[in-house]
């Protein structure tokens, strides 16, 4: 069984399907609620438990009310959680999501700015059997501490770049993997061309960028290309980003090459979009 660690964000995802967007002063109706724990890296260790491998999830959770919603799905999803913060009695950060019928989201989020976390303490005990991590940004301290360990003993290092973060810079002297979104723009970046040359220039060794349900675009080794995306009927995108990422590092661990990993990586997000939530879909994904 491949096993993975993922370093990062957790959340509480308030989720509403609604025939449209409020606007200011506005009120509207949702025709569903919905509750997950959520986060970048927690959703992408999800994904890599429920695609058959064993994952360690390392974030701070605390132990308040809400705190319990986070231990309690990533227990039922199989994923070993280290709470870097596990006697805080803060609210993790939350997030409000509305989704309209064509599967487009508007989100107001409190990210891990907001959350204390204790300075990081690695593991090692954790990484035996490892194959690869990856970090999310959050927690950036954690994120360095663990990225560090992993590179001092040898196994892959994957950089989930959601946006451009406060630190990120001293992760890609280390990284060997990065899957961004369009919308991860390092400094004097304007276009995934540029963030490309700025991550080569940098030793990173595999390259993507992803934008929705554009294709991705790829660099690995000799090899660039663009990977199309599967087009479906949406009716919901979150969080497909983080399952992609989950789903590439599984791929990965099983011995799968960077193009092949992306690619049934990228199917595996896109039918997660054709259900509401980040879990419902997972069981047309195996």
């Amino acid at each position: 069984m491949p096993k993975a660690v993922f370093v990062g964000l957790a959340t509480i995802d308030i989720v509403y399907a609604v025939d449209e967007f409020p606007g200011a002063n506005q009120k509207v109706a949702a025709h569903r609620q919905d509750l997950y724990a959520g986060g970048p890296a927690t959703n992408a260790a999800i994904a890599f438990s429920h695609l058959g491998g064993e994952a360690t999830l390392v974030t701070a959770a605390g132990r308040s009310l809400l705190a319990g919603v986070i231990h309690n799905q990533t227990s039922q999803y199989g994923v070993r959680l280290i709470d870097l913060n596990p006697e805080s009695d803060q609210p993790p950060a939350l997030s409000s999501i509305c989704v309209n019928p064509t599967g487009e989201r508007s989100v107001v989020s409190a990210n891990a700015a907001q959350i204390a976390a204790l300075p990081a303490q690695v593991q090692e005990a954790v990484f035996s059997g490892v194959s690869i991590l990856l970090v999310d940004g959050h927690h950036m301290q954690a994120c360095q501490a663990w990225f560090a360990a992993a590179r001092a003993m040898g196994f892959q290092t994957v950089l989930d770049g959601g946006s451009w973060k406060d630190g990120a810079g001293s992760l890609l002297e280390t990284i060997d993997t990065a899957i961004c979104s369009a919308d991860f723009k390092p400094p004097a970046c304007r276009t995934a061309d540029d963030t490309i040359a700025y991550l080569e220039a940098r030793g990173v060794n595999g390259i993507a960028i992803t934008n929705g349900p554009e294709q991705i675009q790829f660099v690995s080794g000799n090899a660039s290309r663009f990977i199309p995306v599967p087009q479906v009927h949406a009716v919901d995108t979150m969080g497909a980003g983080d399952i992609l990422h989950g789903a590439f590092c599984y791929y990965t661990a099983i011995g799968c090459a960077f193009e092949q990993a992306l690619e049934r990586a990228s199917r595996i997000a896109s039918e997660s979009c054709c259900l509401h939530g980040t879990r419902q879909s997972m069981h047309r994904t195996l």
